[in-house]
């Protein structure tokens, strides 16, 4: 079997018994690894009720068919997983260089279970797998803990995922760390890494990837390398992903104090790309096979905020600075390093202390809530305090805040669900969906709740972003349309992170899905084309939402807070009001779902999903 290994490593920590389950090429055509394999095998293995952070939860870190190949950001992994934050199923992507080295150490991924009897980290060197004693690793940072692990076994070259102290205590939105500050951030690995005694995973691979034909192989990666390219590709690569807040603040499309304002401009510059350069900004770095380097190195000299390493990209300085009328730069870097540091996703901390300040401000909350600690608008200090008592997660504060803006706000009551801005428990990203409608769509409809990366339709509301998939014209002039926009963006989304690479390569790169398929073809022997990957990225789509059916959800969970629906005086996005009960209607007749949001039996059938439309009958 060429592109994939055929396999994957299965530990259970409970027994420490290690097994090598096979994959059957049938399995791997339809759903190519990553997300979509992970969506498989959590319908297939983690039945509904499961205890998120109990030992029957799997922790899943998956590659794909191009990862460790060389093609461009194929270094990725997905880690998939019941999300102790949400209740249902969540794939989180992390860059880097991890996924890479997983892939070349023989295995198409690694399936963790069970809950070891004391801290444990796993060693895994071309396939050989070991289970060691973590017990003097617990407590550390992330950071510090690859660092320790890297010199205990002797190789600078191993690559490590790690939990910091926030997944450790159960902080509900902590995320896995790799590499340099790089994380699988969304919905909680971290908290259910913690659950299970597992305090990080090590990889050392040094196999080659078979590839059905290496000629054609190497000549699709070094046209994608030489000759593609996009406007937008040198304002990323020189000031990272931090050139949103420089760009798009005009446009409405930044998020400021909760959601509630739609202007600040200087507040934007103070935080973006430009000033991180001429600033703290010591060099660009990138992911694995990328050539875009769009990862930050930054030195902040001044006390308290002194710090030299990973640099925060666009989702932290919002979250921790504009939604927080924040824009001390240094101050937002070092709270985003924090982030790194315990081990927690930054857009779920910025979300929660947005949230927390204004429940103060409006009574609902009092510093005595959170030991002392008195939450204010732009308040610089007050912020990190935030994120150091969340990382800790100690004190009753700091355990209150770290369960999510969802159980916070239903705790506090007395209408603070109207300004708790997150979908099926997963915080909102930074990006305002009054900007566009097509992402609010997206946001009510994600499968693993608010979300602009299971489908980056703001991305392709542009002219003929999709013709081989039918989307073409100029979307975001117009109001008609946003569905099929969503729709096909979330099916892109889909088969990107089952492929297992970055979001911003087939943006950046140019690259229709024949160009992915003429790659995919080269290292599997396989004969996809453009629709056939549309019709997997559909089938890895409908299976993961009627996994979520399945658990519970339905359409009354396809929406959005009322902040987010709300009309703003300013901004780009100025008086407008997101139709969500239209597009939604719209939405499910061009999924082929009926009108409660539900895959119709054809549809499923359509898809290949069968035995799916049957078990969801049965419940």
């Amino acid at each position: 079997m060429a592109g994939w290994w055929g396999s994957l490593l299965e530990v259970d920590l409970s027994t420490g018994a290690v097994d090598r389950k096979a994959l059957d090429e049938a399995t791997l055509k339809q759903y190519l690894g990553g997300t979509g394999l992970g969506v498989r095998l959590a319908w297939d293995r983690i039945p509904p009720g499961t205890d998120p952070l109990g030992p029957e939860n799997l922790l899943m870190f998956l590659v794909g068919p191009l990862s460790g190949t060389g093609y461009p950001s194929s270094g990725r992994y997905e880690l998939v997983f019941l999300s102790p934050l949400t209740g249902v199923l969540c794939d989180s992507s992390s860059g880097g260089s991890f996924g890479a080295e997983l892939k070349r150490a023989g295995v198409d991924g690694l399936v963790v279970k069970g809950r070891a009897a004391r801290p444990a980290y796993l060693w895994i060197s071309d396939g050989r797998v070991e289970v060691r004693d973590a017990s003097r690793l617990w407590g550390r940072d992330a950071l510090e803990t690859q660092e320790a692990v890297r010199a205990e076994l002797g190789d600078s070259r191993v690559r490590v995922a790690a939990v910091g102290p926030a997944g450790e205590r159960g902080v509900l939105f902590a995320c896995v760390i790799n590499d340099d500050g790089r994380a699988a951030g969304r919905g909680g690995g971290g908290a259910v890494m913690g659950a299970k005694n597992l305090k990080a995973v090590a990889v050392r691979g040094r196999r080659r990837v078979p590839l059905a034909d290496p000629g054609a192989f190497d000549r699709e990666r070094s046209k994608v390398k030489k000759e593609r390219s996009d406007p937008g590709w040198e304002g990323l690569s020189r000031y990272g992903t931090a050139t949103v807040l420089d760009n798009n603040w005009g446009t409405g499309d930044v998020p400021v104090k909760n959601f509630s304002v739609g202007l600040w401009e200087q507040g934007c510059l103070n935080l973006g790309g430009k000033r991180m350069s001429q600033t703290i900004l010591v060099e660009g770095r990138g992911c694995h096979a990328c050539r875009i380097r769009c990862g930050r190195w930054v030195r902040v000299p001044r006390h308290p905020y002194a710090f030299v390493g990973p640099g925060p990209e666009y989702e932290s300085l919002a979250a921790l600075g504009t939604l927080n009328l924040v824009d001390d730069l240094e101050a937002v870097a070092y709270a985003a390093h924090l982030c790194n540091l315990y081990g927690l996703d930054t857009i779920s901390t910025g979300s929660v202390v947005a949230f927390a300040t204004e429940a103060m401000e409006r009574g609902l909350l009092s510093p005595a809530d959170l030991g002392g600690l008195h939450l204010s608008w732009g308040d610089a200090s007050a912020l990190v305090a935030a994120v150091e008592l969340i990382g800790e997660a100690k004190s009753p504060g700091g355990r209150l805040l770290g369960q999510g803006v969802r159980r916070l706000s239903a705790r506090l009551g007395g209408g603070a669900a109207d300004f708790a801005c997150e979908v099926k428990g997963l915080e909102a990203p930074m990006h305002d969906p009054r900007c566009y409608f097509s992402l609010g769509l997206t946001y009510a409809v994600s499968n693993r709740g608010a979300c602009h990366l299971h489908g980056y339709s703001n991305s392709f509301e542009r002219r003929d972003p999709l013709p081989e998939w039918g989307l073409c014209g100029d979307h975001r002039r117009f109001k008609e349309g946003k569905a099929q926009v969503a729709a096909v963006a979330q099916d892109h989304a889909a088969l990107v992170d089952s492929l297992v690479l970055c979001s911003f390569m087939p943006l950046f790169y140019r690259l229709q899905p024949s160009d992915l398929a003429l790659a995919l073809n080269a290292a599997t022997g396989a004969e996809f084309c453009a629709l056939g990957l549309r019709r997997a990225g559909e089938r890895i789509s409908n299976l993961h939402r009627c996994y979520n059916l399945r658990a519970g959800l339905g359409k009354a969970d396809d929406r959005l807070p009322p902040r987010m629906v709300e009309p703003l005086a300013e901004g780009g996005h100025a008086g407008k009001a997101l139709p969500l009960a239209r597009l939604l209607r719209e939405f499910y007749e061009v999924r082929g779902w009926d009108e409660n949001g539900r895959p119709t039996r054809g549809k499923l059938e359509e898809l290949g999903l069968g035995e799916v439309a049957e078990a969801l009958a049965g419940a």
